[in-house]
């Protein structure tokens, strides 16, 4: 294991611990909701916009891309080139689950 593989792990961990974070505040509906319905709404709209579904929307969203980026950081680190597969369907439900539940979501 080299200098470049820990960086990157790392740089990997800290992005996992950041996403972490956010998904818990969305999981409490504080702060900024990075979602696309409310950020393209009208301020009118997210006036009288229920903002609890787009909040747990982006909060698992975060959340699966949290333990993707663990994944791949433990792959660097421990160089486990089989956690390419957990990591890929990981990323796979993310784009499933994103796709599905923007389509139940009203408006």
């Amino acid at each position: 294991m080299n200098l470049k593989e820990i960086i990157t792990a790392c740089v990997l961990f800290l992005g996992s611990a950041g996403l972490f974070i956010l998904s818990f505040r969305s999981f409490r509906e504080k702060g900024f909701l990075f979602n696309n319905a409310y950020i393209y709404a009208s301020k009118q709209e997210r006036e009288h916009m229920n903002k609890k579904p787009y909040y747990r929307q982006s909060a698992i969203i975060f959340l699966l891309l949290g333990v993707y980026f663990v994944l791949d950081g433990m792959k660097v680190l421990l160089n486990m080139d089989w956690l390419f597969w957990p990591a890929g369907i990981i990323i796979v439900v993310t784009i499933i689950y994103a796709i599905v539940s923007s389509i139940k979501l009203p408006g």
